[in-house]
């Protein structure tokens, strides 16, 4: 009787979800379109398989609830679409004006690209996208250039999973101040010394998914442009020489100990750049804790 209960329930509670599912696709569907959505009525019930024509293809059981033409709710679907694009809009515009500081801007944005960003933010809906929109209007009002057109494009069409990886990318990015570009630093190795041919140089690497930012998500943020394909090299470093990288709020300077030390690090595109503004966030700590553990044996590390 036991195992009887279990499974009714158990089925149940699947009739309860595909029809909440199947409720929820109907309010969907009506809030897009306009109108409702209805079964068709049948008289004579078929067979399963007659569900199916000759060629395959499922027979439609649902039709539109209307009594008015295919042009009218064509327009009336235009209508519900233009609202919903105006209220967009309006939202992002209001969170811009809000998030602005009252300071000296640059001039103004290029008419031109003004126009290509409502064209592609009036369709953004979701809430948390529409602060990023907003954080782009307000950095081009400052200043003028700050983000292309190629970024609102890419943003626009980057999904859930690509926008997590751009998340978990931008707390393991350092600024370098004398290039003006982002980078994830992966470690470093030391070149052998012209008498020592024999002798491998010392490598050391991070382990980047022990971070969070698994291989995959790099891979992902290569795919849409936001990460070079390639690792960078440095040139070689002698001892004193500094590299400076700037988290945020904090600054880290490698100084190197010995000669011939070499640098290596993923560099993110323009595209990413803009993109990594986008989001504020310290430091990875566990990012640090490894950075500095991968550098100790050739590197002094200061944080300031």
């Amino acid at each position: 009787l036991t195992n009887t209960t279990q499974a009714w329930s158990k089925g149940n509670a699947m009739t309860i979800k595909k029809a909440n599912s199947k409720a929820n696709l109907a309010l969907l569907i009506e809030e897009k379109l306009g109108y409702p959505m209805v079964k068709k009525a049948s008289f004579n019930k078929a067979p399963s398989n007659a569900e199916y024509s000759p060629q395959g293809k499922r027979n439609i059981e649902y039709s539109i609830q209307a009594n008015h033409s295919a042009l009218k709710r064509a327009l009336k679907r235009q209508q519900l679409q233009k609202i919903q694009r105006q209220i967009n809009i309006e939202a992002i515009m209001a969170g811009a004006l809000s998030l602005c500081p009252d300071v000296v801007s640059k001039g103004r944005p290029d008419p031109d690209w003004l126009e290509h960003f409502i064209a592609l933010a009036e369709d953004i809906t979701n809430q948390a996208m529409q602060t990023l929109w907003a954080k782009i209007l307000v950095g081009e009002t400052l200043s003028p250039g700050t983000f292309s057109i190629k970024s609102l494009q890419t943003l626009k069409q980057m999904t859930q999973k690509e926008a997590n990886a751009l998340q978990k990318c931008a707390p393991l990015c350092g600024f370098v101040e004398h290039e003006g570009s982002y980078l994830i630093m992966l470690g470093y190795y030391k070149k052998p010394s012209f008498f020592d041919l024999l002798r491998k140089g010392n490598k050391e690497s991070i382990n980047l998914a022990q971070s969070g930012l698994s291989f995959p998500n790099i891979l992902t943020l290569m795919d849409i442009g936001l990460m070079y394909r390639k690792e960078i090299e440095s040139p070689s470093l002698k001892q004193g020489q500094s590299f400076s990288l700037s988290f945020q709020s904090k600054k880290l300077t490698l100084t190197a100990k010995s000669n011939e030390l070499v640098l290596s690090y993923y560099k993110l595109t323009q595209t990413g750049e803009e993109l990594k503004r986008l989001i504020t966030a310290p430091v990875n700590s566990q990012y640090k804790q490894l950075l500095e553990q991968a550098m100790l044996e050739e590197f002094t590390c200061e944080w300031s």
